[in-house]
C-alpha cells in the first residue's frame, strides 16, 4: 500500500466513520488513555487532559450534542467520544506553553496507534463547538479544546447515508514524499 516500508500499525491506523455499535471495555480504554500519556512533550510537560464517554451515558449525549452538523449522523454508533484538551501554560511558572499543540498531537497519535493495535479505531473532529465543550466540561482560562475524537469497532460502511458511505468506501490517499519533503 506504501511504496516505503512503514510499520504495520502505522499503516492499519485510519480514520473510519462506520462504527460497529459493540462497546469497548473500560480496560481497553485505560490502555489506549495510558499509551497517549507516554508521548514526548517540552520538557515532559504532558500537557493534556482527555475527556470521555461511553455510548449510551448522558456523557455521550452531551460530548455528542457539541459535534458539528456534519459529524453527528456518522459518530452516533461510536463506542465513544472523547476530548482533546491542551493545558496552555507550563505548570512550574505559569507561562505559555506554546508546544502544548504539538505535544496534544503526539499524544493523540499513540492513542490513535494503541487503539489500532487492538482493532478498534479512532477518527479525530475539529468539526465541534470549542465554546459549547468548554462551558459542557466547565473547562477553566487554561484549558482549550483542541480536538473531538470517536472510538469504536469498525462497523459496515453500506449502513452509512450518503456522502460518508462514498467518503468510507474511497481509496486512502497520501501525499507523496516530494510534495513535504525536501534535502538541502
Amino acid at each position: 500500500m506504501t511504496k516505503y516500508d512503514i510499520h504495520p500499525l502505522l499503516e492499519k491506523r485510519w480514520s473510519p466513520r462506520a462504527f460497529s455499535p459493540e462497546p469497548i471495555a473500560e480496560e481497553a480504554i485505560n490502555e489506549i488513555f495510558n499509551a497517549a500519556s507516554w508521548a514526548a512533550s517540552a520538557m515532559n510537560e504532558q500537557p493534556w487532559q482527555y475527556v470521555y464517554a461511553m455510548r449510551g451515558t448522558p456523557g455521550f449525549e452531551a460530548l455528542w450534542d457539541c459535534l458539528a452538523t456534519g459529524n453527528k449522523p456518522w459518530t452516533k454508533q461510536a463506542a465513544v467520544l472523547f476530548v482533546a484538551i491542551k493545558i496552555d501554560t507550563f505548570s512550574d511558572n505559569g507561562n505559555p506553553n506554546k508546544w502544548a499543540m504539538h505535544d496534544v498531537g503526539m499524544a493523540n497519535a499513540q492513542l490513535l496507534l494503541q487503539a489500532a493495535s487492538k482493532d478498534i479505531y479512532g477518527h479525530l473532529m475539529a468539526g465541534f463547538g470549542s465554546r459549547m465543550v468548554k462551558e459542557v466540561l466547565q473547562l477553566g482560562e487554561n484549558l482549550t479544546p483542541v480536538c473531538m475524537g470517536a472510538l469504536g469497532y469498525l462497523g459496515d460502511a453500506d449502513l452509512l447515508d450518503e456522502p460518508y458511505r462514498s467518503r468510507e468506501k474511497a481509496p486512502r490517499k497520501r501525499k507523496e514524499l516530494k510534495e513535504f519533503v525536501r534535502k538541502i
